[in-house]
């Protein structure tokens, strides 16, 4: 007779000490599941898991901090599972790109939690259906007029953190030039600012999120 399965591994990462709680008494409520590690601030998160292995970390995605750099630097190892209260498309998808397996909702968390680790210790990602749909949406190819191999490389060095100055000198033309090729890649991809531009460039995959500004 084979032996049982030993319960998956799962640690929490959140800021609301009642949140923590409340997930800890939900996975209390299988066999399958086994809390052995949490933390409420962001920069707990890595040491917490190099200290205590895991198969899956349970991480808020809006602590003090953004998490994206640590979904990068603890997804190799432990699977990830953002739950959030945030359910735009444009922060969901930047966890996927940094590694993350699963997004869950806190309002749906009840309902959706053990779904979503079971899926992801399947080795699937898991998503709520209708971030799935708007997801796929926003991942089509764009109908604007395509950005020319100079423009992709001013974006990536916008999406870097580098003022014009500094990029006209790394491409060695000048800073109106820059100027001049910024205004039109806002015109053909529909953004407004830097900001923009750099969400739009880690939504296509033109930038990682290892490539971000710090």
């Amino acid at each position: 007779m084979p032996a049982p399965a030993k319960p998956l591994r799962v640690a929490i990462a959140d800021d609301h000490a009642l949140f923590r709680q409340g997930l800890r008494s939900l996975l209390g409520m299988t066999d399958d599941v086994s809390v052995v590690a949490e933390t409420d601030c962001a920069e707990g998160i890595q040491p917490m898991v190099a200290a205590t292995p895991c198969d899956i970390l349970l991480l808020d995605l809006q602590m003090e901090r953004s998490s994206l750099i640590d979904i990068a630097a603890v997804s190799p190892r432990t699977d990830v599972i953002i739950v959030t209260a945030t359910e735009g498309t444009e922060n969901a998808l930047a966890a996927i790109r940094a590694g993350a397996k699963g997004i869950v909702f806190k309002r749906f968390a009840v309902e959706t939690l053990m779904d979503a680790i079971r899926t992801v210790s399947s080795g699937q990602v898991f998503m709520p259906a209708a971030l799935q749909t708007r997801l796929v949406g926003e991942l089509r190819e764009p109908s604007h007029e395509p950005l020319t191999p100079r423009e992709r490389e001013i974006v990536r060095h916008v999406a870097a953190g580098l003022r014009n100055s500094e990029i006209a000198a790394k491409l060695f033309i000048s800073e109106d030039t820059v100027k001049t090729h910024l205004g039109n890649v806002f015109k053909k991809v529909g953004v407004r600012d830097r900001v923009q531009l750099t969400r739009y460039a880690l939504r296509l995959g033109m930038v990682g999120v290892h490539d971000l500004a710090s």
